[in-house]
């Protein structure tokens, strides 16, 4: 961990970033950004979304060159995929003696420097953190809010900075999304955390559930005396690291939220209809979201006990805030790759929804593709998928197999590899993958590149449809790799077509 300190006030300070696009380095640059500093950075030629908001902020990012380090520059911040014995513009900042930090070090440094909160968790950390931002657009709270992704709600940034907000006053508060992979969230200092949930994942460096689940627990009990964790009581793994952490740290308040958690955050789910769901919250009454899925009511639940928390902690009355809250609510709109309709065409005379989505673990596909199923009723729902990383997918392999029961038409290709593994990969493949699928669903066929799916699947849009699909189809591109470009693709090409 850095003993490097930031600055409060950046105001003429300037900030070198090394792999700049990254998005939470972008998150990052926006929140210095607005704290007054001068931001340069640099990154590899391939163009990312991350790219149109740098540009939003006059930023371009440079090629990698030990000719970007000047003299003038005051601190050099650094993604993790980045070698600092390898980077040029990190060898040429450390020869002249310029603070390098990682991003997660920076991000720790700045959240130490007001009164923060993490929202952790394996799923739904960027969801959360959207919601968070979108309600304290409309609060009078000085806060700034940063999510791993750009969030429609914040205008296509990702982050929210409310207009009274001044790092100069005492009081003054940051949110902002944490990675528990390699135990990153350990350098953020919190005031509060919300636990959406613990499950295996990240198994290159957490082999077991239990060493994830121990890594949560450590980071609830970074809590200072009197911090508070908010936590899904839904969530069997979240309920254990709490009950855990508890029991060494009896002096930090326990808060829970979901249908199963009595008082304030008590969740009822109710009815989904005309793309909206609706629910009521013990403390709020009800509420409508306008995004699919029951995970992303639980995520708005959590969302709402840390924005109350918070306003109690800045001394005001929570119930005069209730109906913000609620206009909060019905105002968010997702974050990149978080159920994001991607447009919407016609294919033939099918109707089609294209929606992209980030998830890559089995309990998020299957709780994302049921929340389309009932939020997009009547459409006949085609998933693309593309698993990420060699250890995730052979330690989960079967619950992948099985994790499609929503989806009428199943599409995988070879697996997206992480920098970190080997190009073989192991036993594992994207066909054994397919194999196993095929034991668990009838209608699932696989293409090796993501691209050469795209005649098989613009002919599957525009097949005549049964009567149990009044409404068109769905086509849903999900995974951490690239696949997307095949939603992209397919968009593109039913609007192409009608134009004709």
């Amino acid at each position: 961990m850095s003993s490097i300190s930031l600055p409060k006030d950046f105001t003429g300070v300037r900030v070198h970033f090394v792999g700049i696009k990254g998005t939470g380095m972008t998150a990052l640059v926006e929140i210095l950004k607005k704290r007054g500093a001068v931001i340069t950075g640099s990154d590899v030629a391939e163009r990312f979304y991350t790219d149109a908001v740098l540009e939003k902020l006059g930023i371009r990012a440079q090629a990698f060159s030990e000719k970007n380090i000047t003299g003038d520059i005051d601190y050099v911040i650094y993604s993790s995929a980045y070698d600092p014995e390898k980077n040029p513009d990190l060898i040429e900042a450390r020869s002249r003696g310029i603070p390098c930090l990682l991003y997660t070090e920076a991000l720790g440094a700045v959240s130490a420097q007001s009164y923060s909160a993490a929202v952790s968790g394996v799923h739904g950390k960027t969801s959360t953190t959207g919601i968070v931002g979108t309600i304290f657009e409309e609060t009078d709270i000085p806060v700034q809010v940063l999510a791993g992704s750009s969030i429609a709600s914040f205008g296509g940034s990702c982050t929210m900075t409310s207009e009274n907000y001044d790092i100069k006053k005492s009081r003054n508060y940051f949110v902002a999304e944490t990675c528990e992979y390699r135990r990153h969230f350990m350098s953020f200092h919190p005031q509060k955390i919300i636990l959406t949930s613990v499950e295996s994942d990240h198994q290159d460096y957490y082999p077991t559930y239990e060493d994830i689940k121990n890594a949560f627990i450590d980071f609830i009990c970074k809590l200072p005396s009197g911090g508070t964790l908010i936590y899904c009581a839904d969530d069997r793994g979240a309920v254990e690291a709490a009950e855990a952490a508890y029991k060494k740290r009896g002096d930090i308040e326990m808060i829970p939220y979901g249908e199963k958690a009595q008082g304030d955050y008590r969740l009822t789910i109710g009815k989904t209809e005309n793309e909206a769901q609706h629910f009521s919250i013990g403390f709020l009454g009800e509420a409508s979201l306008y995004v699919p899925g029951k995970h992303e009511v639980l995520d708005a639940c959590a969302a709402s006990a840390l924005v109350r928390e918070i306003i109690k902690s800045d001394g005001k009355d929570p119930d005069l805030y209730r109906e913000r809250i609620v206009r909060g609510l019905a105002n968010f709109r997702a974050g990149k790759r978080r159920s994001e309709v991607v447009g919407k065409a016609f294919a033939g005379k099918n109707s089609v929804v294209f929606i992209d989505d980030y998830g890559h673990h089995p309990t998020a596909i299957k709780t994302t593709l049921k929340g389309f199923r009932e939020f997009y009723g009547g459409r006949k729902i085609i998933v693309d998928f593309m698993s990420h990383t060699y250890t995730r997918t052979s330690a989960l392999l079967e619950e992948f197999a099985s994790a499609f029961s929503d989806a009428d038409e199943v599409i995988l290709h070879k697996i997206y590899a992480s920098a970190r593994e080997s190009a073989e990969g192991g036993s594992v493949t994207g066909k054994t993958l397919f194999e196993k699928t095929k034991a668990h669903h009838g209608n699932v066929h696989y293409f090796e590149e993501v691209l050469d799916a795209k005649d098989f699947a613009l002919s599957e849009l525009t097949k005549p449809l049964s009567a149990d699909f009044p409404n068109g189809c769905l086509f849903v591109t999900m995974g951490a790799g690239d696949n997307w470009k095949l939603g992209t693709a397919l968009f593109a090409a039913c609007k192409d077509a009608a134009k004709k």
